[in-house]
């Protein structure tokens, strides 16, 4: 098997039929298998993935419910996967035509890819006010403080061998567990590798409690994530940056004409106070 396509199911039974639509329509002429994580679905996702077992017939289900958690459902199908390589994708995505022959091209060269994002196909206007697309051209930079690049979890692919040597994903990470991987994985000396025919459409969040709240989870997780690799050489945040990013909140705030602007200050201030709570809970300073 030269290639497993992972996804990690947690009651998506509104968006999954999508995906396996589209992975259904995927052609390629080696070897592939699709494997859903279920980690611990109640709604009828599980009901719906195996209505794809004939369209799909490399498809499997596997049992990732002993534990709540992204990072443990994909580490929990890794091992089940029989592929050489593996990629991962989500649940409520959609991966256009060609991805997979475009990404197992890929891993036939490298050690690890990361293909391009479209924001626009699955959201509307509004909601793609909240989130700028930063996997339209390359790999994504972060900047804040400014450290390895990496790339969206929904986007990865990688050598099977790879994922076991550096462990998976860290179980530990609600948040951010794609952005660790990547930096887990550079720091044993292997590039990312960015894949712009490989195209794979994200939706975002339309409701603002879900926008607040993983904002907030986003900001926590990305304190964490300082306070694990400060000590491997990513440098300290300015306080200063920090400080003036909550000063303009209020001009933020004033700026709010229709549902897109609502929805981006959600997403700013929920990100903020997620910072907040983790440089004190984590120890560190990442306002």
């Amino acid at each position: 098997m030269k290639l497993s396509v992972i996804i990690a199911c947690l009651n998506v039974a509104d968006t999954i039929a999508e995906q396996l639509e589209a992975l259904a329509a995927q052609q390629w002429g080696e070897t592939w298998e699709v494997i859903v994580a279920d980690n611990g679905c109640t709604d009828e996702t599980v009901r719906i993935v195996k209505q794809y077992s004939e369209c799909l017939p490399n498809l499997r289900i596997v049992d990732a419910a002993a534990r709540r958690g992204k990072s443990f459902a994909l580490n929990t199908a890794a091992r089940a996967a029989r592929g050489e390589s593996l990629v991962f994708c989500d649940a409520d995505d959609e991966v256009a035509p060609g991805w997979v022959a475009a990404m197992g091209r890929a891993l036939s060269q490298h050690e690890f890819v990361a293909c391009r994002m479209d924001i626009e196909k699955l959201n509307s206007l509004w909601v793609r006010k909240t989130h700028r697309n930063p996997q339209s051209d390359g790999i994504q930079q972060y900047t804040y403080p400014r450290y390895l690049p990496h790339a969206g979890g929904s986007t990865i692919g990688v050598k099977r061998r790879l994922h076991e040597e550096v462990g998976g994903f860290d179980e530990t990470m609600i948040r951010l567990q794609d952005t660790d991987y990547c930096w887990r994985i550079q720091l044993k000396g292997v590039a990312l590798h960015f894949v712009p025919d490989a195209v794979i459409h994200v939706r975002f969040r339309t409701d603002l409690r879900g926008i607040f709240r993983q904002a907030r989870g986003c900001g926590e997780y990305n304190a964490k994530i300082c306070s694990k690799y400060r000590p491997l050489g990513m440098p300290k945040a300015s306080l200063t940056a920090g400080i003036l990013s909550w000063l303009y909140l209020p001009k933020h705030f004033f700026r709010i004409r229709n549902k897109g602007d609502v929805a981006d200050f959600a997403w700013q201030i929920g990100y903020r106070m997620g910072r907040l709570k983790g440089s004190i809970k984590y120890g560190v300073i990442a306002l």
